[in-house]
């Protein structure tokens, strides 16, 4: 008996772009490896009108807030304090944390840490601030 041969099928969005991480396995640990970079998302998936974002982060990022999205958080590695007017958050690796739109923040890791990001396809990182930190995300 032979088993049909699978295929995945290549994903494109409505504006022509490549679907990252859709109809594949995405390893995350891979996809962190492949750049050293701070502070710079990298997309690894689209789901609907959503995109998954790895970054590795170290240091305080910029007070900032999206007005019109919550924006997820989950630790892959490290820790992550988010930085809430009300009150810091502190995530530790496998941890999650949504912070709700309007909400001002501003991440912070006291050393490398790994993140994963779950928003609204072209989010800008700093919200509605433009610093040295502003950055698109590039597929992974």
């Amino acid at each position: 008996m032979t088993t049909p041969e699978m295929t995945t099928p290549e994903s494109t969005h409505e504006n022509g772009s490549p679907a990252a991480g859709t109809g594949h396995v995405v390893n995350i640990a891979e996809k962190l490896a492949g750049f050293t970079e701070q502070w710079a998302p990298h997309r690894i998936a689209r789901v609907n009108d959503y995109e998954v974002k790895i970054a590795k982060i170290q240091g305080e990022f910029i007070w900032h807030t999206h007005e019109d999205t919550d924006e997820l958080f989950l630790v892959v590695s490290g820790t992550l304090t988010l930085r809430l007017r009300a009150g810091d958050v502190v995530l530790n690796p496998g941890e999650i944390y949504v912070v709700p739109r309007g909400v001002e923040h501003c991440p912070q890791a006291d050393g490398e840490t790994a993140i994963l990001l779950f928003e609204p396809a072209g989010t800008p990182n700093t919200g509605g601030e433009v610093s040295e930190r502003t950055r698109e995300a590039v597929d992974a």
